[in-house]
């Protein structure tokens, strides 16, 4: 199945896979897959996590399967259905589904994002709901999914230590992320590396508020020294942020990093034409610190 459909860029706008465990719908960000394929029979590895289901090879390339149903406690699959083949956080890894339903355009405006008094497995590992016709779709956190199984793959806060001793900086860099998890880690990491001066937001609208408003206050460069934004959040992406500073001849000057599990050759693409200034995947801690370094250096020699 093809899943190369095109958007433009900064439209805030994304394509959702629509797929099924038993006759639960769910869904997963176009821009995470790298084909569909019918399901194939993997080599099991000895003292795996119960979710991973083995290995295989397409095309020479060796892909770590995850039984989905497993993840959700769902049971196991059968020797069916279809593998969703992703790519993220520069992992290639396959999901297994009972069904794929089909692809659908959204507005990042028209995802929900789960509230606390939803109390399921489901929406612990969710970034989003969103409404296809009368059916509610559970958009799930497949960079979560993978972490919980091998830790390794996540954030490299350990990548901190590495830069040795650092100065203290008061530099305003506004954070959107909308994973408090996620968000912590980062802010951590980078008081951690000096950075103490962070205001934290939860999507690109609300980073787009707060940085419009210091504006019209008159003192923006106060408040805003550099951004960094993850691309898929709720109401607003991190494209569509990264638009409207760098279209902006009040705001195009503030420095933007993309820091993202998605910062794939496409998507790389897409940032650079929309003029963003460092483009990184989400392990890349470390790099992100060298990268808003250089950054701001650069922003004060101008």
């Amino acid at each position: 199945m093809e899943t190369n459909i095109l958007l433009e860029n900064g439209t805030n706008e994304l394509e959702i896979l629509e797929f099924k465990l038993d006759n639960e719908s769910y869904g997963i960000n176009v821009a995470k897959i790298k084909e569909i394929i019918p399901y194939q029979p993997v080599t099991p590895v000895p003292n795996s996590h119960p979710s991973i289901e083995g290995i295989f090879m397409p095309r020479d390339t060796m892909i770590t399967a995850i039984d989905l149903k497993n993840c959700l406690q769902r049971g196991s699959q059968e020797n069916s259905g279809f593998f969703i083949i992703t790519n993220f956080n520069k992992l290639d890894i396959a999901f297994h589904v009972d069904q794929v339903l089909g692809i659908k355009r959204v507005s990042w405006a028209s995802i929900i994002k789960p509230d606390a008094t939803v109390n399921t497995v489901e929406a612990g590992i969710s970034t989003g709901i969103v409404k296809f016709d009368e059916r509610l779709v559970i958009i799930l956190d497949f960079e979560k999914i993978v972490t919980d199984i091998s830790p390794d793959t996540g954030l490299k806060v350990t990548d901190i230590d590495a830069l040795g001793e650092r100065t203290r900086s008061d530099v305003p860099i506004l954070m959107a992320e909308d994973s408090a998890l996620l968000n912590k880690l980062i802010s951590d990491s980078l008081i951690k590396a000096g950075y103490v001066n962070l205001i934290d937001t939860v999507n690109g609208q609300e980073a787009w508020d707060y940085i419009t408003k210091s504006l019209n206050e008159g003192d923006l460069d106060s408040k805003v020294g550099l951004v960094i934004t993850d691309i898929e959040m709720p109401i607003m992406d991190g494209h569509r942020l990264t638009k409207l500073i760098k279209s902006n001849d009040f705001t195009k000057h503030i420095p933007v990093v993309i820091f993202s599990s998605l910062v794939n050759d496409e998507m790389r693409r897409k940032g650079e034409q929309l003029g963003a200034d460092a483009q990184l995947s989400k392990p890349e801690i470390g790099n992100l610190v060298r990268e808003i370094d250089k950054l701001l250096n650069l922003k004060g020699e101008d």
